[in-house]
């Protein structure tokens, strides 16, 4: 049976959820939101519920790359981000730190957040909430993407830093999750590295950064 970690109860958790029980009918759905409020009508119709903070319930059960098949986020945070710095954690100490300016002029359509990440997207319109994402153009203006954003972000070159990038694939129109082994990869990665780290999320259109760097480490 597929197992699906859906993070998040509110408006977007609830749209998502619309979208995944008529796709994936036998899949074990756990929505998992901080509100027992608002998890209470999907446990009344026989949805498995969990009262947590989503990333706190990924520090703690996240246990291996087999543990859900995907993971949905629908709360506004960079999950992966924060689950990967929560994992550096054990292993010294972890300043958040602004994506650099040079990254910003490398990407397309920028927008700088309050914590200093980046938000990039090839559109520079609303995109359609339901956009079936095909590989070889866009939706919405039917020419090719000006490139494929998770590929463009892993390959970024620039001195003393990592990029490292958690491709989200999409499940359903307007959708995306990842797998578990994307995250343990990511993390993988970023415990190797001693260069300061850019962790993305990306998808082909749209994606958000953000920097950090592990205290006590020298770059190379």
């Amino acid at each position: 049976m597929m197992r699906i970690w859906l993070l998040g109860a509110g408006r977007f958790g609830l749209k998502a959820m619309e979208r995944l029980r008529p796709r994936f009918k036998t899949a074990e759905i756990t929505l998992i939101d901080q509100l027992q409020d608002r998890l209470k009508p999907f446990a009344e119709v026989g949805i498995r519920t969990i009262c947590a903070d989503g990333i706190t319930f990924l520090e703690r059960n996240l246990i291996d790359a087999d543990t859900p098949d995907w993971i949905i986020p629908m709360i506004p945070r960079h999950v992966a981000f924060e689950w990967i710095k929560s994992k550096l954690r054990d292993h010294g100490e972890i300043v958040e730190m602004p994506v650099p300016e040079t990254v910003a002029h490398m990407l397309p359509n920028p927008i700088r957040g309050k914590n200093g990440e980046l938000y990039v997207s090839n559109a520079d319109f609303l995109c359609p909430d339901d956009c079936p994402e095909p590989k070889d153009f866009c939706t919405y203006t039917g020419k090719p993407r000006p490139c494929i954003l998770h590929e463009k972000l892993a390959n970024l070159q620039l001195d003393g830093f990592r990029s490292i990038v958690v491709r989200s694939h999409q499940l359903s129109p307007g959708l995306g999750g990842y797998r578990p082994t994307a995250l343990f990869g990511a993390l993988s990665e970023a415990s190797r590295t001693k260069k300061t780290i850019l962790v993305s999320t990306a998808c082909s259109c749209h994606g958000v950064i953000h920097a950090c760097r592990r205290i006590g480490v020298m770059s190379g």
